[in-house]
């Protein structure tokens, strides 16, 4: 399944490093996470979803990338979201058209902004949807 022309843009907009951990939060079906996969040599992608549907189809869709250990999906909406144990820090997250971070829902923003500055590594970024084609958000 091709990116769309505008998920291409955002993913090319990342600053991507090989080695990196990044979340992805609203991921729906995954065609922007296994992008980022594409990307990764050693690093990993955690692409989350509130939306059970979401991360089935993920699920399926990105076997591949699953399967290499560049890429893991899990249930979860970012107001709620937390490391597991042992999990490491994330150095990059990002969202395209999540509620919580344009601005849609402000509480459920404040919730999320302290999810995500809890589970960021030192000197790690958030980039969302918004600006040419990304626009970076202090954490």
């Amino acid at each position: 399944m091709p990116l769309s022309p505008r998920l291409a843009k955002i993913v090319d907009a990342l600053p991507l490093d090989p080695g990196m951990r990044v979340l992805e939060i609203g991921c729906g079906p995954g065609a922007a996470a296994r992008a980022v996969a594409a990307r990764l040599d050693t690093g990993h992608i955690l692409a989350i979803d509130r939306s059970a549907k979401a991360i089935a189809q993920a699920e399926a869709i990105g076997v591949d990338e699953i399967a290499s250990g560049r890429m893991s999906v899990r249930q979860a909406a970012i107001e709620d979201f937390a490391l597991e144990p042992g999990e490491e820090p994330f150095d990059l997250v990002f969202a395209v058209r999540v509620g919580a971070l344009d601005g849609r829902h402000p509480e459920a923003g404040r919730e999320a902004m302290r999810r995500i500055a809890a589970v960021l590594a030192p000197g790690g970024r958030l980039f969302i949807d918004g600006g040419d084609p990304l626009r970076e958000l202090p954490v």
